[in-house]
């Protein structure tokens, strides 16, 4: 194996010394920290501004053009993005279990961090998004309303069904898109090649130095900060409304638009401290906090909860997934269904896709490739579909048992509802509720600061981003929010459409590493003397 030592600290000759030409962050001043120079700033800050200032002043102008994107995103990608997810998974499973597993990624010899760490940090980050409220409502929702590929049966079966559709929109496909082949791809390029931990670095194998230096890498990384502040931005106004909803149901506390602003504000400080104190802290002790609350939490269930139906479901739905895994991957039956259900998760996680590349290349290092792809693209999801198994598996059980019980809350699309129909159900069901209410606000916060980091880094084109720019970053997601939840749900159902739209360019930025990881990963492993 060839000496492993770290190229991004000493780029070969011909490759683009991208740190030499920025200055540490300290020694800059406070515009220059803000990045106020910075094209991709104006660009995305920008965008983001106007897109809240159209939704106070105009409302219906901004909702009737989300719309008509997001009608022009599905008609013409919808496709495409079944099929770039199903290649992304399958071909990082051939680079994974083939000769390339055993290439080490990150120009080190052994991983930085521990695998539990690590795994806590993966888990928590890319869970997050739905967490607790989706794995106890989508359920129930395809329960409810059948999903077409499945059809309506007797009342078991159609639970088992739900399960199995849940699986497929938070499982191998969704998560393998999160850093798969454009982690490997960016490992490569930045710790070996001595380019930047940014989405343009994703282009530089199509354009060279014109996706570097050029509007083409402004307007890559520009629009990859626009999808995932979109991706979190809705997750943190959707926690301000749930938890809001729940603290009114639980202890009569007003559910005002003060009550939700202090939700997101708490939020704020907290992922905005968590960030600032660096991925080897702050998300580091929230992830493992997380987990272990996970844990205990599904513990509890299935000790006091309905214990047979949470395994069969998991064990049946797992394999009914596995079973039509092509067939729900690339059905195109029911558009409109399609539409709002796998294409809506499919632009939603592919926006999300070139930051949590970055994410995980930076915490990924000295890690092989069967290593990540495993960890990803299989274990992550099994256990995402075990913890839906736990929530919504225990909902559709209660509902089974006493129709109406969960289906009822749900009325309205009320995620919050769900949640507490089902806790509810359960034994000490006021501390239950609080718990998972809890989880939820930390599941966020861990997303809040990973991409509040990510951000900054892509901004600077530093792993070490100054403590001005991340404050400013998670500062301002969270002051989008309230001006979102100022309008009532519709302003952040608007946002949660738009994130489809940013998905159309993002999608095209991840395109190339189905061809290039593979080039990648067997140069690195004639490099490394694997093959």
């Amino acid at each position: 194996m060839s000496d492993m030592t770290n190229a991004a600290d000493h780029p070969s000759m011909g490759e683009i010394d991208y740190h030499a030409a920025h200055p540490p962050e300290s020694s800059k001043a406070w515009y220059h920290q803000l990045q106020l120079t910075n094209p991709v700033f104006w660009l995305s800050g920008g965008f983001l501004v106007g897109f809240v200032l159209l939704a106070i002043t105009d409302a219906s102008s901004l909702s009737s053009l989300v719309n008509q994107g997001f009608g022009f995103a599905t008609h013409w990608f919808g496709a495409f993005w079944q099929v770039l997810l199903l290649l992304n998974f399958l071909i990082g499973l051939w680079l994974a279990f083939g000769k390339t597993g055993a290439v080490r990624l990150g120009a080190i010899s052994m991983p930085e961090m521990d695998t539990f760490k690590w795994l806590s940090i993966v888990l928590c980050t890319l869970l997050a998004g739905g967490g607790v409220f989706w794995a106890a409502a989508e359920p129930i929702a395809h329960f409810v309303s059948a999903p077409p590929l499945y059809g309506t049966s007797d009342a078991r079966s159609m639970a088992i069904n739900a399960l199995s559709q849940s699986f497929m929109h938070w499982g191998f496909l969704a998560w393998a898109i999160l850093g798969g082949l454009s982690s490997i791809v960016l490992m490569h390029l930045h710790y070996d090649k001595g380019l930047s931990l940014q989405p343009r670095t994703l282009l530089y194998p199509i354009f060279g130095d014109k996706a570097i230096n050029g509007w083409i890498g402004n307007i890559a990384d520009a629009a990859s900060i626009i999808a995932v502040a979109a991706g979190t931005i809705g997750p943190i106004g959707f926690l301000g409304l749930q938890i809001s909803y729940a603290l009114s149901e639980l202890f009569a506390i007003p559910d005002t638009f003060v009550t939700q602003c202090a939700v997101v504000l708490f939020a704020i400080a907290m992922y905005t401290l968590s960030a600032l104190s660096g991925v080897s802290k702050g998300i580091q002790i929230i992830s493992r906090y997380n987990i272990l609350l996970s844990v205990g939490l599904i513990g509890f269930i299935l000790i006091f909860g309905p214990t047979s139906f949470i395994i069969d479901g998991y064990l049946q739905g797992v394999a009914q997934m596995v079973d039509n895994f092509v067939p729900m991957a690339l059905y195109r039956g029911d558009k409109n269904w399609l539409d709002w259900w796998t294409v809506f998760f499919w632009g939603w996680f592919l926006g999300y896709g070139p930051m949590m590349a970055i994410f995980i290349a930076r915490i990924s290092r000295g890690r092989t490739i069967r290593q990540l792809i495993f960890a990803i693209s299989i274990v992550a999801p099994l256990v995402t579909c075990f913890w839906f198994s736990i929530v919504g598996g225990s909902g559709l059980a209660f509902e089974l048992a006493e129709p109406g019980t969960i289906s009822a809350a749900f009325e309205g699309f009320n995620l919050p509802g769900v949640l507490l129909a089902i806790t509810g159900q359960l034994p000490y069901p006021m501390l239950i509720s609080i718990l998972f209410l809890i989880l939820t606000t930390t599941f966020i916060v861990t997303t809040g600061d990973s991409m509040t980091y990510t951000i900054s880094v892509v901004l600077t084109g530093s792993t070490q981003p100054n403590g001005m720019i991340r404050s400013f970053w998670g500062v301002l997601m969270g002051v989008v929010a309230i001006a979102l939840i100022s309008m009532g749900s519709g302003g952040i159902s608007a946002l949660q459409s738009f994130i489809v739209v940013t998905a159309v360019p993002v999608s095209l930025i991840l395109l190339p590493t189905l061809w290039k990881a593979p080039k990648v990963a067997h140069a690195m492993a004639k490099q490394q003397g694997v093959i």
